[in-house]
């Protein structure tokens, strides 16, 4: 099954101090600890945007629907069009993983209640 531009939105909002913002005149930005992104959303609903493990970075973009993100690439940041190109389950993992990497670079005392168990 795939996620819809909702779905992705909703999962989002469900990780541990998730919120959204609105940026860059049509940017739906997902953070923690105020200002730390994790995911973005194109408010035309046709592109989402993450961060992946450095080291899994060159692999995700050999695969077919899915680039370095413009100007967060250097940060190992994927982006891909709707439809997405990976099923529910993998594109919920990857973006519970994007958020638990930012959440690792938090102050010890910020990570208390972010982190998630594996």
């Amino acid at each position: 099954m795939k996620m819809t531009e909702e779905h992705v939105a909703h999962f989002c909002l469900s990780l541990p101090g998730a919120r959204e913002d609105y940026k860059w005149g049509g940017v739906r930005v997902f953070s923690i600890a105020r200002n730390k992104m994790f995911a973005l959303q194109n408010l035309r609903g046709d592109s989402l945007a993450f961060k992946v493990d450095k080291e899994l970075f060159l692999g995700h973009v050999d695969r077919p629907g899915i680039h370095p993100a413009p100007y967060l690439a250097r940060a190992q940041w994927i982006i891909m069009n709707t439809p997405y190109p990976l099923g529910a389950d993998e594109l919920r993992g990857l973006l519970q993983r994007s958020h638990q990497l930012v959440v690792s670079k938090l102050p010890k005392r910020t990570q208390i209640g972010l982190l998630l168990e594996d």
